[in-house]
């Protein structure tokens, strides 16, 4: 949470590029998508701590409703894969938790991707708990900028941004509302 204070007080109030009931929309759509691609709900859905975990939850539940089966849900904490950490800093950590992906497809879910340096992090922790048949990729927000080739396979909205400019996505389970907005970063 105090990183979530940190990135708020680096960004100026911005523009709201996502209403509670555009996220609701495009996340029912994103489900569509996956369970077209899929064949059904035979997956997992793995949600990046903090923000892809709730997004996971929201995209299994409408799956769920979907095709009335149980979509499983995991977690995964990508702290010790990261290699932005500088000196001696040490990552928070929260708990991963993950159902069986030993060969089956997995659904990683974030809520925004720029660089995929953050992805990259997610497809080592997850090798390190099992081998997937299948990686995929969801996030509610593309917004450029990739620094490694990593693209998403189902994306709710891409935003293009500037490098000076943050996406903030909130969402009810955290933030108490739901919506997306593009700041300025005030360091830029």
């Amino acid at each position: 949470m105090a990183q979530d204070a940190s990135k708020a007080s680096r960004t100026e109030a911005g523009r709201k590029i996502l209403t509670s009931d555009e996220m609701r929309r495009a996340l029912r759509r994103v489900s569509h998508e996956i369970l077209e691609r899929n064949g059904g709900a035979s997956l997992v859905l793995v949600g990046m701590h903090t923000r892809g975990v709730p997004l996971a939850e929201r995209l299994a539940r409408a799956m769920g409703e979907i095709e009335g089966e149980t979509v499983p849900v995991g977690a995964v904490d990508i702290g010790l894969y990261r290699d932005d950490l500088v000196g001696g800093s040490r990552p928070f950590m929260q708990p991963t938790d993950l159902p069986d992906i030993e060969g089956r497809t997995v659904v990683l879910v974030d809520d925004v991707l720029y660089t995929g340096r953050s992805i990259r992090a997610a497809m080592d922790a997850l090798n390190d708990f099992g081998r997937p048949k299948q990686i995929q990729l969801a996030v509610l927000v593309d917004r450029g900028h990739r620094e490694l080739p990593i693209r998403a396979d189902y994306v709710g909205k891409n935003v293009p941004t500037s490098r000076n400019e943050e996406v903030d996505v909130h969402l009810v389970e955290i933030d108490g509302t739901d919506e997306v907005v593009l700041g300025r970063r005030n360091d830029a």
